[in-house]
């Protein structure tokens, strides 16, 4: 116990933290925003119907995990969708007890109310349905800014969580019901886990236990988002390891295997530990994946990502130039972000290029902290200043197309 309180006295929210809390705060307000102005789609309906199913009755056609088929686009998504509503008519429910009958939601012929009429049951249901893609989403910001400001101090991260906060594609991602956003923190989370795994092997082996039983989560939520994440994220993530665990390396490939299996257990948790379900995941195709340059070429030509362009376009000038840039810190980043740019599924809708982003701004948010010591540090902090602030105008200016 005394060991948690020391823990906590070693907490700080000093300015560093509260000016990564109000960049997150501008996240979340633009995130309400858009979700304010939505409005409830047959996409969602699906995915909340599917959702509950997955709760509530997991076998509702004879051969089918859902009404929507054996899910195999990341039943993640589909569960964090329908969470909401299955909580709500548990305690429906439960209140069911104090009301009259003719008023109960199970009604005494054991019917109970669809999801298009649950719908009238609940106050702020859109909402609540894009809460925990919301959720996520300031989340992976935090672990961006945990990254970042450990790796290249506080002016770096400063400069990776403001291009974060104003992604449009991001904030996109986030509110709607697609397995997007979870993916790219799974991959995102997964690959640096790993390297803080190899970074523990260093020492006692009393520390590489919580790392691994994080490694194992993070691998279980990038499987359940999408199962061609699960590969992506362990094989970036043992390279990674490779390159730190100087003396452990023979090391590295049991403990990533052994994550990799504990996250499929966790995956079979998410079917309701139904074989015929789980087994369709590597029946259909899903995890397929191709290279190409499209993604890269669509996102970085649109007006709306023109500051993160300019920012990846000045950082890879810098690290060409600069020595004193060309490390592990700000390479493996790199290397992570053109692989999963590559990317595209063939097997399933997905997007792998927005798994690129938070590797590519934690580049520029790196390669800008060495700038920012140079000889022109003014300089660049103020060319820096400029760019975050036409990111920001430019994500302001496009919120009304995201709706």
């Amino acid at each position: 116990m005394a060991h948690r309180f020391q823990v906590l006295r070693r907490f700080r929210f000093n300015l560093p933290q509260r000016v990564a809390a109000g960049l997150l705060a501008l996240f979340l307000l633009q995130g309400f925003w858009l979700v304010s102005r939505q409005a409830l789609t047959e996409r969602d309906y699906e995915y909340a119907r599917c959702g509950r199913e997955t709760w509530e009755k997991p076998s509702p056609l004879a051969g089918y995990y859902t009404s929507c088929g054996n899910i195999h686009d990341g039943i993640l998504a589909y569960r964090l969708a329908g969470l909401p509503l299955t909580l709500n008519l548990l305690a429906e429910r439960a209140m069911d007890a104090f009301r009259k009958p003719e008023n109960r939601v199970v009604q005494e012929s054991g019917a109970e109310l669809s999801t298009w009429e649950l719908r009238h049951q609940m106050t702020h249901v859109l909402l609540l349905m894009r809460l925990p893609y919301l959720f996520a989403g300031f989340v992976l910001g935090g672990c961006i800014w945990w990254v970042t400001r450990r790796l290249y101090g506080n002016l770096g991260g400063y400069t990776a969580l403001a291009l974060y906060c104003f992604s449009p594609a991001i904030l996109k991602a986030c509110v709607s019901p697609e397995p997007e956003v979870l993916a790219t923190l799974g991959v995102y989370g997964g690959v640096y886990t790993c390297i803080g795994v190899a970074h523990a092997m260093q020492g006692p082996k009393r520390k590489w236990r919580p790392r691994i039983v994080l490694l194992t989560v993070i691998f279980g939520v990038a499987a359940a988002s999408h199962i061609a994440a699960l590969p992506v994220a362990a094989l970036l993530g043992l390279a990674g390891m490779l390159w730190v665990a100087e003396g452990h390396r023979s090391q590295t490939l049991p403990v990533v295997l052994a994550a990799v299996l504990g996250a499929l257990v966790l995956l079979f948790a998410c079917y309701g530990f139904s074989p015929d379900a789980f087994s369709y995941v590597f029946r259909s195709s899903a995890g397929f994946l191709w290279v190409s340059i499209d993604p890269a070429r669509r996102f970085f030509t649109t007006l709306t990502n023109a500051g993160v362009t300019v920012a990846c376009c000045a950082a890879m000038a810098l690290y060409l130039a600069s020595r004193k840039s060309r490390y592990f810190g700000n390479t493996a980043p790199l290397l992570c972000g053109l692989v999963c740019m590559a990317l595209v599924m063939t097997g399933a809708p997905g997007s792998p290029w927005l798994w690129s982003l938070p590797f590519l701004i934690t580049f520029v948010g790196g390669v800008f902290a060495d700038a920012y010591e140079g000889p022109r540090g003014r300089l660049a902090l103020i060319a820096a200043g400029a760019i975050v602030v036409l990111q920001a105008v430019l994500c302001v200016m496009s919120l009304p197309g995201l709706i």
